[in-house]
Order: structure tokens, then C-alpha cells, then sequence
């Protein structure tokens, strides 16, 4: 099922749809997103474009995406 959701909004995106999107799928995020949030304990801890985001992440955020990714 998580397969067909995605699949549906990256359609939806395709179109030109704007979305406001929250998930741990982060192949999915850096397929997609034209701006990544990252956000721990209520506040921003990095947001940039998905490139950067992934390429050069802060210490929090590579902790967490070495977490999901490995």
C-alpha cells in the first residue's frame, strides 16, 4: 500500500501540485521535494534543497539519515 501512496503523489507532483508532505521515506523525498525540512524536538534543524540536504547534511541530520539509509 505504501508503494501505490507514493506512486499517487509523485503523480499529483508531476502535475504541479504543491504538497506539504511529512514521512520517513527519504528516497522518496529526494525524488520529490523541491525543499527538505528536518525538524527534531519541535524545532528546524536543517532545511535546504533536496541535493544539499543529502550531499553536505549537518552532524544532526546525517546522524539521522545514517539511521534510515544504512
Amino acid at each position: 500500500m505504501i508503494k501505490e501512496v507514493l506512486d499517487t503523489m509523485i503523480e499529483l507532483a508531476s502535475e504541479g501540485m504543491t504538497m506539504l508532505c511529512v514521512t520517513h521515506e527519504m528516497d522518496f523525498a529526494q525524488r520529490v521535494a523541491d525543499r527538505i525540512v528536518f525538524m527534531d524536538g519541535g524545532q528546524i534543524v536543517q532545511q535546504s534543497d533536496p541535493a544539499f540536504f543529502f550531499d553536505a547534511p549537518r552532524k544532526r541530520t546525517g546522524n539521522f539519515l545514517k539511521q534510515l539509509l544504512h
